[in-house]
């Protein structure tokens, strides 16, 4: 066998190895998938786009549209859609109960002006809204707003009359006769306007309390003065209402029908209302 003959079969025996080799490898490389993630379908849903209180009127500067997945949207959203034009449909709604920013806006929290009955559809069931005069110096200088809880307070005059004597004075005697009571609207101003102005203080505030409640109010009311005094949350635990309105003892049955002892300089008076 010549020298030709031999380079020939090694070149023959060394590409069928080869060939062998990358044979092996393309059958034992695992195919790669390319998968494509289908984009996730979304809606515009209109949302707050600041806090709105119980209260306030809406405008179209506290919505705004904002992509949702469509998946996490629920029927009751508002849907740009469905509803185009609800940013100016609503514009003058007012809203039955806070809103938070970024909140989606439910059409059962909102209240147009068209539908009236506004005070009555925030009143919870059982609750009455009362309304009674104040003044600046008897509404804590402005400070008190809707949802604010206060107490109610009686300011009167009264007869004293000293024990063995025929005289009398006036005097004026102040007395709780209301306590942790909802604050629904004072002057039918709800909260600041749409240029951030502070609220007037009004003439006229109105309170939520229980039918029974109600009278306590009324009999006060035609008793004397009545003056607002403002509560801290941390009183209810943070959680405003906890126990809701209560009338002071000797209010709860139409008032006091006794007089009020008082003592100065060792002798005892009997306080007796001037009515």
């Amino acid at each position: 066998m010549n020298g030709k003959r031999i380079l020939v079969l090694g070149l023959a025996a060394g590409a069928a190895i080869l060939a062998a080799f990358l044979a092996k490898n393309l059958v034992a490389k695992k195919e790669v998938k390319v998968v494509t993630k289908a984009a996730e379908q979304t809606v515009k849903v209109l949302v707050a786009s600041r806090d709105i209180p119980m209260g306030d009127q809406v405008t179209e500067k506290g919505m705004q549209w904002q992509t949702w997945p469509r998946k996490a949207s629920s029927a009751k959203y508002i849907i740009k859609s469905r509803e185009p034009d609800a940013a100016n449909k609503y514009a003058k709604a007012m809203a039955r109960s806070g809103l938070v920013a970024g909140e989606p806006i439910l059409k059962k929290k909102l209240i147009m002006p068209e539908s009236g009955g506004f005070m009555a559809a925030i009143l919870p069931k059982g609750m009455r809204a009362v309304s009674f005069k104040i003044s600046p110096d008897t509404g804590a200088g402005g400070f008190i707003l809707p949802n604010d809880r206060v107490d109610v307070l009686l300011t009167r005059k009264l007869q004293s009359t000293s024990s063995g004597s025929s005289s009398s004075e006036t005097v004026h005697v102040t007395e709780t006769v209301l306590t942790n009571v909802r604050v629904l609207a004072i002057d039918q101003t709800f909260r600041e306007n749409e240029q951030g102005e502070q609220v007037v203080v009004g003439k006229t505030a109105t309170v939520e309390l229980r039918p029974e409640q109600t009278e306590v109010l009324e009999l006060a009311d035609s008793m004397g003065s009545l003056s607002l005094t403002l509560r801290s949350i941390a009183e209810n635990s943070g959680k405003l209402g906890d126990d809701g309105p209560k009338a002071a003892k000797n209010f709860a049955k139409g008032g006091s029908s006794r007089g009020i002892a008082v003592i100065r300089y060792g002798s005892s008076s009997i306080i007796h209302s001037s009515q």
